[in-house]
């Protein structure tokens, strides 16, 4: 069901030049108002069986779009399932302190790039004390439930690994956990601020005050098979700050949306009104620079793993790779449900020719 507010409808009430934006922020605003519309083409269709005639508009394909993530998040899943193996699989979660944000908002690659390494560190470390060789599929999250900047990294980790002699091992220490998460924090603290160091951040003060509170690690319990880590990746890999579903109106300039306030006992859903701005101006702190990786892979399950070790190593554990099906380009009939959709003809931003506006059974429909 289509929502019937969505981040393009805020966008469009808001007055972008009073924030201050960026180049690539205004590159991905820009796209994410004009998806799907007449700005950015589209093409006519008609069914081979009930020959009605439908009229689509493009898709932007931006990664920061509510309306473009479903396909490619479906892609990426079906590749993940081939790469399991017969094993628990644990979700550990690392977050940064607030006092980075303004950091992270001044240089984001910095920030993001020193949390990623710090992360793989961390687990390397305790790996190679297991005497281990893990792997980690790590991604991204900038957000919180009410669009505030919050950066944490959702990490799901195997939990077995290649021992000493180059040999498979199932479990890592336990069952019922990866490692303590207390140890993991003060390991991964250290190592972040290592990176920032590294990366020629030099304000002592700020460095300092990074050893005065403890830093957050959760971790887990491990999912119950590959169906729970499956469902989970679908979930967390191809988010976005917010999807429209949550928003509830947008009029006179301000915008209401839902949220769930974690710091409630109860996690009950609450609704937050904001100025169309100022939405924007928090949403628009979760465009990731340009080309940044925000789902990255590591160890046993990294791209040089990929080229066969792993697939050898699935070979060795008896784990049947299920076998992805060349995905096809014919679309069903939204109609009849039968016939095959074949596109009569391509425009661009003048739109449909009027023969086919009147031919057309409905009004112009919103998909790729």
């Amino acid at each position: 069901m289509q929502p019937p507010w969505e981040v393009a409808d805020v966008l469009r009430q808001a007055d972008l030049s009073l924030l201050s934006l960026n180049i690539q922020q205004r590159k991905t605003l820009r796209a994410i108002q004009q998806c799907r519309t007449i700005a950015l083409g589209g093409h006519i269709d008609q069914c081979t069986d009930c020959a009605t005639i439908h009229i689509s508009y493009n898709s932007c394909r931006n990664r920061h779009c509510p309306k473009c993530q479903g396909h490619k998040r479906e892609q990426w899943i079906q590749c993940r399932m081939a790469d399991l193996l017969p094993c628990a699989y644990y979700h550990v979660v690392f977050t940064l302190p607030q006092t980075l944000n303004p950091l992270a908002l001044k240089n984001p690659a910095l920030v993001y790039n020193a949390l990623f390494k710090a992360v793989w560190q961390t687990l390397r470390q305790f790996g190679n004390t297991a005497g281990l060789q893990l792997g980690m599929i790590a991604v991204l999250h900038t957000w919180g439930q009410n669009l505030s900047l919050h950066p944490h990294l959702h990490c799901i980790v195997p939990g077995g690994g290649i021992n000493t002699n180059g040999q498979w091992q199932k479990q890592v220490r336990s069952d019922k956990y990866l490692f303590p998460v207390k140890a993991m924090s003060k390991v991964f603290r250290a190592k972040y601020v290592a990176q920032l160091r590294s990366g020629a951040i030099t304000d002592k003060t700020l460095l300092d005050s990074l050893f005065d509170q403890p830093w957050v690690v959760y971790a887990k319990r491990p999912f119950a098979g590959p169906a729970q880590v499956i469902e989970y990746l679908g979930r967390y890999t191809h988010k976005v700050a917010i999807s429209n579903h949550r928003i509830k109106q947008v009029q006179d300039s301000q915008v209401s949306f839902a949220y769930k306030d974690y710091r409630d006992k109860d996690g009950q859903p609450k609704v937050i009104i904001l100025p169309a701005t100022e939405f924007i101006r928090r949403f628009a702190q979760h465009i990731l620079p340009h080309r940044f990786v925000r789902i990255r892979h590591y160890g046993i399950l990294s791209s040089s793993w990929k080229r066969g070790r792993l697939q050898n190593l699935q070979k060795q554990l008896k784990v049947n790779r299920p076998t992805q099906q060349p995905q096809t380009l014919l679309r069903k009939c939204p109609c009849c449900k039968t016939g095959t959709m074949i596109t009569l003809e391509i425009f661009g931003k003048r739109g449909p020719p009027e023969n086919y506006l009147m031919l057309a059974k409905s009004k112009p429909v919103q998909t790729s």
